[in-house]
């Protein structure tokens, strides 16, 4: 039985899990939680399904009515909350975590439906978040004593910032708004979750579903439409701003931000390059670099935009390549066959449509692929994986990051150049070394300018370990310690030991 409407548009709250009584999550009804009370408005949206365009449920529209409710809720739990033993804060987060997967066929069939990935894609996003939030809920922010001797002791400390905001994008919902949710609440802080317009319905099941662990105003989520996001940057009474998304909305973001000088950490976009050696087992690594490089419809910040292939092996590796990525079966995520779904949204589709329609206008060589979508044939915003044969270094297919599957494999046969064309991108978010050689790939790993550099990997994530980007992919890191520190402020304590 799902929370009946009241009058004014507000549901009755559920019964808080903490007292051990809760009603079944329904995932067909989508609300604001405002203050551990769902809430819809007046006026409703809905988004579609990518692979069918077919119309999602309807979701509220905030106002700032909304905002600024949610917000007080915020600051005046978090009066209470902060003085919640850091133990118990992580027990809470790791029933969060039980909850979620509890939960975990339904949040897997709607993320599918709003978001368009594959659903083993899907299912794998879901089991990241909770071990995100799990492996969260037992670091340990460091209390150092700096100085410690006759006269005084000086300690340096962590204390939370207040209330936090993440400002969650629409290619991994769940984890992305798990990596948000976990560190503010476990440093003490309340946060408001902002979903992407364009896949809302996760993220407010996940603080639906948070207000059976949590009380009132610690977790909350507004859906809204593109006005939403200013209304919660420029609040007086915000501290923190996650946000993850383009480096362009991240610039609005940090300028609005600025007013109230409130902290921010920002996860931008990335071009991230992967340099192939000479002496590598081609056939050993192409299913791991063709995954690399399509898995989510290549909608991932961190996948490789940019395959230098050195020249010696370059005929066979695009075979081998081409190959393999012919393997992959595009479609309905809802298929268990299928690898590659739809990019996600029609603003998206429209983006890589123009980057398609540049292969003949350019004269670019398509080993692979490279045909117009056709809408109307597929219901979707289907797109065929494409490899396009060594391009210019200046082409849009190399300087932009297509956010699509649409990849450049290009040849190098010097090692300083390859290097210096890999860092010659406003972006640093990702990048990596392939070679059998570890001395020679870390050589080169150490000269990448990016935040995350691998070596014969790519993608690698951990919950303990911190993810920022260099230059226009970002400012601040998440996750790790330094992720904790980022919803802290740094205080040092000095105690005189004589008077």
């Amino acid at each position: 039985m799902s929370p009946a409407a009241t009058s004014n548009g507000v549901t009755d709250g559920v019964t808080n899990g903490i007292d051990g009584h809760y009603q079944k999550l329904e995932f067909d009804k989508f609300y604001n939680v405002i203050n551990n009370d769902l809430t819809s408005t007046s006026k409703t949206r809905h988004n579609i399904n990518p692979a069918t365009t077919e119309a999602n449920a309807e979701v509220p529209v905030s106002t700032k009515e909304d905002v600024d409710n949610a917000v007080a809720a915020a600051r005046a739990a978090f009066k209470s909350w902060s003085k919640v033993p850091v133990e118990e804060r992580g027990e809470k987060l790791r029933a969060f975590a039980d909850a979620i997967e509890s939960y975990k066929d339904d949040f897997a069939k709607l993320l599918t439906l709003e978001q368009g990935k594959p659903l083993a894609q899907s299912y794998h996003e879901i089991g990241m978040a909770c071990t995100w939030t799990r492996a969260f809920s037992t670091m340990k922010l460091p209390e150092d004593i700096i100085e410690d001797n006759e006269e005084r002791q000086v300690i340096n400390r962590y204390t939370p910032l207040g209330v936090a905001c993440g400002i969650v994008p629409w290619n991994y919902p769940i984890l992305l708004a798990a990596g948000k949710i976990a560190p503010a609440l476990y440093t003490g802080n309340t946060t408001i979750i902002k979903p992407s317009p364009y896949t809302p319905y996760s993220d407010l099941k996940l603080a639906e579903l948070g207000m059976q662990i949590f009380p009132p105003g610690v977790l909350q989520a507004l859906s809204g439409e593109e006005d939403l996001g200013p209304m919660l940057t420029e609040h007086p009474d915000i501290d923190k701003i996650a946000f993850t998304g383009s480096s362009s909305t991240g610039k609005k973001v940090m300028a609005s931000a600025s007013q109230t000088l409130k902290r921010v950490t920002l996860e931008l976009g990335g071009n991230d390059p992967a340099i192939i050696c000479e002496d590598v087992d081609v056939e050993a690594i192409i299913p791991k670099l063709a995954i690399l490089s399509f898995l989510c419809c290549s909608q991932i910040c961190m996948m490789i935009k940019r395959l230098y292939v050195h020249e010696k092996i370059y005929p066979d590796f695009v075979k081998a390549f081409v190959a393999h990525t012919k393997t992959f079966k595009v479609g309905n995520g809802l298929d268990p066959d299928n690898f590659i779904g739809p990019v996600q949204n029609s603003m998206q589709y429209e983006k890589v449509k123009d980057m398609y329609s540049q292969i003949p206008k350019q004269g670019w060589k398509p080993a692979l692929g490279g045909d117009m979508p056709d809408l109307e044939a597929t219901k979707g915003y289907f797109f065929q994986p494409t490899v396009i044969d060594n391009p210019p270094e200046d082409s849009r297919i190399v300087t932009e990051e297509p956010f699509g599957p649409i990849l450049p494999i290009l040849k190098w046969s010097d090692e300083e150049d390859v290097i210096a064309k890999a860092n010659n991108t406003k972006m640093g978010l990702g990048a990596s070394v392939w070679s059998k050689d570890l001395e020679r790939a870390t050589r080169m790993a150490k000269q990448l300018e990016a935040g995350s550099v691998w070596v014969n990997s790519h993608f690698d994530v951990a919950p303990g370990v911190p993810f920022g980007g260099h230059k226009w992919s970002g400012i601040g890191t998440e996750w790790g310690v330094q992720g904790l520190k980022a919803y802290c402020n740094s205080q040092c304590l000095w105690l005189k030991k004589t008077v």
